[in-house]
């Protein structure tokens, strides 16, 4: 009897530890007319949630050009990590949406002939399918994004464009886009656009250049993100991170800036990932 007692013990206290891990999950689908096709995502769903009836917040993480929505599972660990940050106290329990942006043509945001609306795709079909899907808030304050590389981009862009939406946001070893109007000439999504007017030229450099949504930036919008910009000493990026934080100083834009040993790599990222998600927790919390 002794010995039944020690072994229904054993594996119910087993059962409780399995209970306190996430779940990853990176084959999933949304279907999106504006791109024409299903579209790939990965979820990181936090250890309670499937014995609570709670709702979430939620953090968008975005990866960088060459990966795809595994890339944080895989590479970047954001199982294991999250879990951790979590059981630590490091990070409140939220909910990971981590969407492909690399099918088809690669980038989070729209191309000047709008064959590839992936910026739209992001806000009219995958925010709205995944915040009925899953228990998130949906709300500005429980939202935040995040992402490295050509998702630090994605990021920048994605709260200048709709700072009502996020209410943090995390660039990591981040591409700014076009410097100038020259400079478009070297901008991925520009390659091989020819005939484009002046003006046309002008539009997309006013509306994807994130030093330019910088200095252009409302009054009325500089405190409505938390920024956290975070980028390698011996990245490639860092002259337009610097740039950015610079433009912000001058601009008067809150932000947290950091500068730290590394270059573009995902030893690098592991180790933002943890602060990343101690900063939008903070964004989540009442004080």
């Amino acid at each position: 009897m002794k010995q039944l007692l020690t072994t229904i013990f054993f594996l119910t206290f087993v059962h409780c530890l399995a209970g306190q891990t996430g779940k990853v999950s990176d084959n999933l689908t949304v279907p999106s007319r504006i791109l024409k096709m299903d579209r790939k995502y990965a979820v990181y769903l936090p250890p309670d949630y499937e014995t609570s009836q709670r709702s979430y917040p939620v953090l968008y993480l975005l990866h960088g050009a060459g990966d795809d929505q595994t890339g944080w599972v895989q590479f970047g660990e954001v199982l294991r990590i999250t879990d951790d940050a979590i059981k630590s106290g490091l990070s409140t329990p939220m909910i990971i949406i981590m969407p492909d942006a690399n099918t088809g043509k690669r980038g989070y945001v729209n191309d000047v002939k709008g064959e590839w609306r992936y910026e739209d795709f992001f806000f009219q079909e995958l925010m709205p399918f995944v915040e009925k899907t899953y228990r998130i808030k949906a709300e500005k304050r429980y939202r935040a994004v995040a992402g490295l590389s050509m998702g630090g981009e994605g990021t920048f862009i994605y709260a200048l464009h709709h700072p009502e939406l996020f209410s943090s946001a995390c660039p990591l070893s981040a591409a700014t886009g076009p410097a100038s109007i020259d400079d478009l000439k070297n901008y991925r999504l520009w390659q091989g656009v020819e005939g484009i007017s002046d003006p046309d030229k002008e539009a997309y450099f006013n509306k994807y250049s994130v030093l330019n949504l910088i200095q252009n930036m409302p009054d009325d919008q500089k405190k409505a993100v938390r920024w956290y910009i975070d980028c390698g000493d011996d990245d490639f990026l860092y002259e337009g991170n610097c740039l950015v934080h610079i433009a912000m100083r001058k601009e008067d834009i809150p932000h947290e800036f950091r500068i730290r040993d590394g270059v573009h790599s995902w030893t690098y990222w592991r180790a933002s990932l943890p602060n990343v998600l101690e900063f939008v927790s903070m964004g989540f919390h009442q004080f």
